[in-house]
């Protein structure tokens, strides 16, 4: 609780991470909400108002077939999210995983998961996820477990280096020679005492997961029509820049802001767990 109120506290001395902190949670009211403030169908077809500009019956225009974007985007924040936490749940728990073993045994083991990290971190990512796609095919459900699958091994990498340093330290050989099971050192004394650049490499994770899904979304591989994403969206808007400079401008800014709150969030968390920082 001590910490908790301390965090707060190192919220409010930092403006912009404090509104970072808001962004996200009026994202989270959009994305729970969004049957009930959106104002229209996001997948309702009205040819006769394709491509209409913002005004006061549809705040951020229309699109190509004449549907409310103002609702897509709505609709489209509740996709972003769920891939953002799903994936970065994902990888994260690879990760810790991995991560444990590969810091904790060392040896053979340890050697093993580094150069598999190593080979996957050769793969350029965004590569991998269109080649995985391509056969497993694109949909909601697919882009977010493979984004997890593929972005393990950040986290990895960092399990491992927490772990190392750790283990040689006199609580962990204080348990060591009492007889304590590798089990209970590892989730009573390790992991509690690893999980700080974990929770800030979780939240930077979600808006690169959230970038990873836009992309792929508009370039078809994502999130499929008439189900609304950002990326999708922006898809119309290449079609339409000349005519409907809405189309990529509203998706446009809902992933700048969310992607750059969560930076914000991040940053700001792993300023409060450097003490030096904090003090």
């Amino acid at each position: 609780m001590k910490k908790v109120k301390v965090l707060i506290h190192f919220f409010e001395g930092n403006k912009l991470a404090l509104t970072g902190f808001i962004i996200i949670l009026i994202l989270f009211f959009v994305a729970a909400t969004a049957e009930w403030i959106a104002p229209y169908d996001p997948a309702a077809i009205d040819v006769k108002k394709i491509l209409l500009p913002p005004s006061f019956e549809h705040f951020f225009g229309t699109d190509d077939l004449g549907r409310d974007v103002f609702s897509r985007v709505i609709y489209g924040a509740s996709v972003s999210l769920s891939v953002g936490f799903i994936a970065v749940s994902i990888s994260t728990l690879i990760g810790l995983l991995l991560g444990v073993i590969s810091g904790y045994y060392g040896g053979w083991v340890d050697s093993s998961i580094m150069r598999l990290v190593d080979l996957m971190l050769c793969i350029p990512t965004f590569f991998l996820l269109l080649s995985v796609i391509t056969f497993v095919g694109p949909g909601l459900t697919n882009i977010m477990i493979i984004i997890g699958l593929t972005s393990w091994m950040g986290v990895t990498r960092l399990v491992r280096a927490e772990i190392l340093s750790l283990k040689g330290r006199e609580f962990i050989l204080s348990a060591q020679a009492i007889g304590s099971r590798d089990k209970r050192i590892i989730f009573k004394h390790l992991l509690p005492n690893a999980m700080a650049p974990v929770v800030v490499s979780a939240v930077l994770g979600v808006g690169q997961a959230i970038l990873i899904e836009s992309g792929l979304s508009f370039l078809g591989l994502g999130i499929q029509p008439p189900e609304a994403s950002w990326g999708n969206i922006l898809t119309a808007g290449k079609d339409n820049i000349e005519l409907a400079w809405w189309l990529s401008f509203f998706p446009g800014l809902a992933i700048l802001l969310t992607v750059l709150s969560y930076n914000l969030v991040g940053e700001n968390i792993r300023d409060f767990f450097d003490p030096r920082l904090r003090q």
